[in-house]
């Protein structure tokens, strides 16, 4: 929209952009000539704030934060707060707390208005105040900021730098959009396209796309390639192919529901070291569990379609095989990539399928072979 803007009437325009948050957010999507120019005409105060949440990368809690806080000190008295708020036309939207410092300008604790409307007058800050509030580093990433507002259920909490220095605070409604933005990249990503991708050119879209267009194409030589080692069985046993899809398919399904759920888990934050384990152990048995129940269904199916017991085995077992080896990977194949700073959501898919598939084609091909040697 502002592309074509000339650069005196961007600058006008945003001088109505009130929140400095919300104006830091466009800021970092401009030249860098008109993010000077709009600098230069704020006046210092304001000047100041901006810069500081400019100093801040957008993916952190620096730069989701808003510096339009209210902040007393400890041993003023309950009166005095109530006396300071009424002297201002209206207090910053989303307050539900006024936060506490010392004379060093560092966070002590918070006082929900809750507590204010309520308490004696001649009380002090420090005799009502809460301190339980943890506040949230500068520096800490988006999501795991929305992961702690998602766990406490909170409205606001305070931002400080690593010396407890307050810097500002961060609402609920910027958290919402962190979530929402969050969700929108994690489904994308598993089709492996990106944000910009619904309105970019085609030149763009074809590069973003055609990436993993290559990388599934490599993985399919693979699988092919494993069909290939069993050629002689194929030609004796027809049949062998026209199972064979069903087993990698019960295979890639299985695993992306692990898949699914270890990543939206992870994205929630409800999976860490101590549970890991637990989790892998049950995804096996949940595995071993559908792989016995499925495996007798296509068992009897298949021995009736073709008349032969021993095929009925042979992908009896071979189910079993890749419904269990699915799980498996299903779970440990995010938490590998996460490990290495991979997006699970981008690189989990491609990896689950080529499991499966080669999993499920040599283990029904090659039981084949073994039994009808």
């Amino acid at each position: 929209m502002l592309a074509d803007v000339p650069e005196n009437e961007i600058i006008q325009l945003l001088d109505n952009v009130e929140a400095d948050d919300d104006l830091t957010d466009i800021l970092q999507q401009l030249p860098d000539t008109i993010t000077r120019e709009v600098l230069h005409s704020m006046d210092h105060q304001d000047r100041a704030r901006v810069e500081n949440l400019l100093a801040y990368d957008e993916d952190t809690a620096g730069g989701l934060m808003d510096t339009e806080i209210i902040s007393v000190r400890a041993s003023v008295s309950i009166d005095v707060v109530l006396r300071y708020l009424r002297r201002h036309e209206e207090i910053p939207t989303m307050t539900d707390n006024i936060f506490i410092v010392n004379r060093f300008n560092q966070y002590i604790g918070t006082l929900p208005l809750r507590k204010l409307l309520v308490s004696e007058t001649g009380l002090t800050v420090r005799e009502v105040m809460d301190t339980d509030t943890d506040p949230i580093n500068a520096d800490m990433h988006a999501s795991d900021v929305a992961a702690i507002f998602a766990r406490y259920d909170l409205v606001s909490a305070p931002v400080v730098d690593d010396q407890d220095q307050l810097l500002g605070r961060i609402t609920i409604d910027d958290v919402v959009d962190v979530i929402i933005e969050d969700a929108d990249q994690s489904l994308l990503g598993m089709a492996g396209l990106t944000d910009d991708d619904t309105f970019a050119p085609i030149i763009t879209t074809v590069k973003s796309r055609t990436v993993w267009l290559g990388a599934n194409l490599f993985t399919a030589f693979i699988a092919s390639a494993v069909i290939n080692i069993f050629e002689d069985t194929l030609e004796k046993v027809i049949a062998l192919a026209v199972l064979m899809p069903i087993v990698a398919s019960m295979g890639g399904v299985a695993g992306s529901q692990t898949l699914t759920l270890v990543i939206r888990s992870m994205a929630q934050g409800h999976i860490v070291e101590s549970n890991q384990r637990w989790l892998l152990m049950r995804e096996v048995g949940v595995g071993v569990a559908n792989g016995l129940i499925w495996s007798g269904v296509v068992a009897i199916a298949a021995a009736a379609m073709f008349h032969d017991t021993t095929l009925g085995l042979i992908i009896a077992l071979a189910l079993i095989i890749n419904l269990i080896s699915a799980s498996l990977a299903g779970a440990t194949i995010p938490m590998t990539l996460k490990r290495f700073g991979i997006d699970p959501a981008i690189a989990g898919t491609v990896i689950l399928t080529t499991v499966t598939d080669v999993v499920g084609f040599v283990s029904f091909l090659g039981l084949a072979t073994i039994f009808y040697a």
